[in-house]
């Protein structure tokens, strides 16, 4: 049976959040915010939509365009 995190089935907190926004705009990939949040990666992915954040990457080509050979 998987270990619980720290903070499953509490309520997100004004710091927690904070540290959410803080993280996800240095591209902190979606696992790595669940082990610094103490939150499952469902759970992050979950309070990102409801605060309006993007997970996604920003720093990555779109389409597969990087790096074309001619």
């Amino acid at each position: 049976m998987a270990k619980k995190p720290a903070n499953a089935g509490k309520s997100w907190t004004a710091a927690h959040d904070a540290q959410l926004r803080r993280e996800v705009a240095q591209n902190t990939p979606t696992r790595v915010l669940g082990l610094h949040l103490g939150r499952t990666e469902d759970a992050v992915r979950s309070r990102a939509g409801e605060l309006g954040v993007s997970l996604k990457p920003t720093n990555q080509s779109p389409y597969g365009t990087r790096g074309k050979k001619r």
